[in-house]
């Protein structure tokens, strides 16, 4: 037995990997190294990723800025509490997010609250709409409303959220926080819009509005629920609804954030500004865990406010060990220098005409149900679910790495990624559609 054989044996015998069984049958590669947009495995194999690893990679791997931006930092300090204890890397990341997401050099948010990863910046969303309805006395405001078939995350919190019905934690469904879901709108880029299809969301706003706290749902494209992109006129329907029924607004910009549809936030594109935002995932360009919370000033001020028994308001019920890790917010912060450096625009423009151009193609398959792309999220939906234990390992033989999940297959590659190395992630898709029966 071969080195490797031996490692991925004691991997298989000790590790609970995400979305497995302890059997191990799932398919499983040992990585070496990795360098731009190639991974290299142990056995010398080199992979073109289009998966960005869970679409946080957007510079590329071991890229110098960010090596350069860790290193500088650790010789300073790698770890310290966040409580009465603070430092720049995390003072200049703030001031970076909140000036990022501003609209004609107005902040659209005023404090920025670090956690550690996109399912606890759901978290954090949740606690600040419910506690900013507490202060306010309105203690009957604590259910949130959604869209089906989203996803905000693994945490108990985030899976109140998730659809309980058509999810991969249904099974949860008795025991997480019971919440009101709306079915998802008609979607699709060229849908011609219609009124109707805010109906739903205003049905249930005027029938429950005195118990909900916020609406959440990811904006523009629903990610791990179906890689489904929607009109974005329906966040702007749905803007004024919040406001007329008295509801925070909360945009889960996990996938989303930081150029993926081809705005920087999902939000400026649609011209909708939420009450509440969260980020992860591409954050720290993939290097470390990391995520932010960015409140408007009315959340602030309201939270703050004394409610109406009389306690006092304004503290923040939350406080991640790690909060704003100095290495995290240090890598952040060059991250974020880096999409203004290389031009994310062209980058991610270029990704989706050449998506669209090399993958419209297999909509003529017998075996795809439709394909679609905006900005670097390319999807291929096929009509039944892939079989992922033949599939994974039938792409690594064609050169790439490509996960998908039920009947998707997607690709959300590195922004840096080559014309031609784009395109060997297209063929291998091509490919492996041909050899479907």
């Amino acid at each position: 037995m071969n080195s490797d054989n031996l490692v991925l044996n004691l991997d298989k015998k000790h590790i609970w990997h995400p979305y497995t069984n302890t059997d191990c049958h799932n398919p499983l590669f040992l990585i070496d190294t990795a360098s731009g947009v190639e991974l290299h495995l142990s056995n010398g194999q080199t992979l073109i990723d289009g998966m960005s690893s869970w679409w946080a990679v957007i510079h590329g791997y071991n890229h110098s800025d960010l090596n350069r931006a860790i290193k500088e930092q650790v010789d300073k300090v790698s770890h310290v509490m966040f409580g009465s204890l603070t430092h720049e890397p995390a003072i200049q990341l703030a001031q970076k997010l909140l000036q990022l997401t501003s609209t004609n050099k107005q902040p659209d948010f005023h404090r920025v609250f670090f956690s550690d990863s996109g399912s606890v910046s759901v978290e954090v969303a949740i606690k600040m709409a419910i506690q900013f309805w507490f202060a306010q006395g309105h203690k009957k405001k604590s259910k949130l409303l959604t869209i089906r078939n989203g996803y905000h995350g693994d945490t108990f919190g985030a899976m109140g959220v998730t659809d309980p019905d058509n999810s991969m934690h249904s099974m949860f469904r008795d025991v997480v926080a019971e919440h009101y879901f709306t079915e998802l709108p008609l979607y699709g880029d060229n849908i011609q819009w219609d009124d109707a299809y805010i109906q739903p969301f205003k049905d249930k706003l005027s029938q429950h509005h005195e118990s909900i706290a916020a609406v959440i749902l990811e904006p523009l494209v629903q990610g791990a629920g179906g890689m489904k992109f929607y009109h974005s006129e329906y966040l702007r329907q749905l803007r004024l609804l919040c406001d007329q029924y008295n509801v925070l607004l909360i945009f889960d910009e996990i996938a989303t954030g930081f150029g993926r549809t081809g705005s920087l936030f999902a939000y400026q594109g649609a011209n909708t500004i939420p009450d509440i935002l969260c980020l992860g995932k591409a954050l720290t360009g993939g290097y470390m865990t990391l995520a932010a919370t960015l409140a408007n000033q009315k959340v602030v001020d309201g939270i703050h406010a004394d409610n109406k028994d009389g306690q006092s308001g304004g503290v923040l019920m939350h406080g991640p060990t790690f909060m704003a890790n100095p290495l995290a917010c240090a890598v952040a912060y060059q991250s974020l220098k880096l999409l203004e450096t290389n031009d994310w625009q062209n980058q991610v423009n270029r990704i989706q005409i050449q998506l669209i151009e090399e993958l419209t193609p297999l909509s003529g398959s017998p075996h795809v149900e439709e394909v679609r792309v905006k900005g670097a999220i390319g999807v291929v939906e096929m009509k039944q679910p892939v079989d992922f234990n033949w599939i994974v390992p039938r792409f690594v033989e064609l050169g790439v790495w490509i996960r998908p999940f039920g009947k998707l297959i997607y690709i959300m590659p590195p922004y840096v990624i080559k014309p031609e190395q784009l395109t060997k992630l297209t063929q291998a898709i091509h490919q492996v559609v041909s050899e479907m029966k």
